[in-house]
């Protein structure tokens, strides 16, 4: 339970940051963050296929 309130908090505090940020800042933050955990997300799969 305790996770789940930090992480809900966490999650406040991040949109609020965006929130005070220009849509092109935001997105292009947006965009960088998830080609970021697409990469991961492949290098993960790549490397569980290997082993």
């Amino acid at each position: 339970m305790l996770v789940l309130v930090a992480a809900l908090l966490l999650l406040g505090i991040a949109l609020g940051a965006v929130a005070q940020l220009p849509v092109p800042v935001s997105l292009a933050a947006a965009t960088v963050i998830g080609c970021w955990l697409l990469i991961f997300a492949v290098r993960e799969r790549h490397g569980r296929r290997t082993r």
